[in-house]
């Protein structure tokens, strides 16, 4: 089984290791623990996983579907919800996971969603060149050519101003620090994607087990 778990990430701090080496870590934060809501077999669901959820909502704040699907699991309606596709699932519907499934020295993976930074043009956001500033040039940061003329159209792919940030990413591959049971925390090596107070997924790494 996979294990995982929805935190909420409380900035970064740093600590010492065993050869008094400082260690940069980010502190994410499991208030309360997950609950299972439902556990989906390959059978009835036509894949396996197990399903969480974390921090309660106000009922008058959610749906009556939302609502009926916690009480199955004996629990008020959550906040946040993730799936967790894996094997040999050993967990059971209204089973609580706290941060002590993870050790120190265990390797995870990390999925977060940046800072959205709202429109930007081309420079700020592809790393595009300027144009020169003087000489009569009135061309300074603009969107550059747009491709050739033939086509009479623009292709598929041309970098141009959109949104910026808001990208959900996956950092994997990072080291577990320290775990905290009794304040339900994780200390995890260098940084993760996201804001403070912003909703971090753990999961036991993929490709690095030691």
């Amino acid at each position: 089984m996979r294990n995982a778990i929805l935190t909420r990430k409380v900035g970064m701090t740093q600590v010492f290791d065993q050869n008094g080496l400082l260690v940069p870590v980010t502190v994410l934060e499991a208030k309360g623990g997950n609950t299972v809501l439902q556990i989906k077999t390959k059978e009835n669901d036509g894949y396996s996983a197990y399903q969480l959820g974390f921090e309660d909502k106000k009922e008058s704040n959610a749906s009556k579907a939302l609502i009926a699907h916690c009480k199955k699991a004996n629990t008020a309606p959550k906040r946040c919800i993730s799936e967790v596709r894996c094997k040999d699932i050993t967990l059971n519907v209204g089973d609580t996971v706290n941060v002590d499934m993870f050790e120190a020295g265990q390797y995870v993976d990390v999925t977060g969603t940046a800072i959205g930074k709202g429109y930007a043009g081309p420079i700020k956001l592809n790393n595009q060149h300027r144009g020169p500033m003087g000489h009569g040039s009135k061309y300074h940061r603009g969107i550059g050519s747009m491709g050739s003329i033939a086509p009479n159209r623009v292709y598929k792919g041309k970098r141009m101003p959109s949104h910026m940030g808001a990208w959900t990413r996956t950092v994997q591959n990072l080291s577990v620090v320290e775990v905290i049971a009794d304040k339900n925390l994780i200390l995890v090596k260098g940084n993760v994607p996201g804001p403070k107070k912003g909703l971090v997924f753990v999961k036991a790494s993929l490709k690095k087990t030691a």
